[in-house]
């Protein structure tokens, strides 16, 4: 009865780890799909800065600075949720971004493999899981 017991538990926990993986590459497909969206809009807004502009030039007016600036903002703001999902997803990888060549990096490195920069140094937390501490009781 054991055995069947030790394969249950097996299965369990490779389910688990499989939902939990499964549900942070869907999660990472729609941060993606995000970025995507927010580029969109930001090339809308430049082609719209760039029709206006050349608008004004054509019926020699002058370019109206205030609505130009708030087109800026609007980008600024849809950058600003760019990285906020680009951090979530490393998140999701657990990595972090390196701070001189932004390529991704594992958590605890001290150096970028890309560049060699010296990383700034995180604390890691661990979790340790009951089920963990329960398998070694068993054993």
């Amino acid at each position: 009865m054991e055995i069947l017991e030790k394969i249950g538990d097996a299965a369990s926990k490779t389910y688990k780890y499989t939902a939990e993986k499964t549900s942070k590459i869907a999660k990472e497909t729609k941060l993606k799909i995000k970025i995507n969206d927010y580029k969109r809009e930001i090339e809308n807004i430049y082609r719209e800065i760039g029709e206006n502009v050349y608008e004004n030039f054509v019926e020699d007016k002058e370019l109206e600075e205030e609505a130009l600036k708030e087109k800026c903002k609007e980008i600024d703001g849809l950058s600003e949720k760019i990285v906020e999902c680009k951090n979530e997803i490393l998140n999701l990888k657990e990595k972090r971004q390196c701070k001189n060549c932004y390529d991704e990096i594992e958590l605890d490195a001290n150096y970028c493999p890309n560049c060699g920069f010296e990383q700034e140094k995180i604390e890691i937390k661990v979790e340790v899981k009951k089920e963990v501490e329960n398998d070694e009781e068993d054993e």
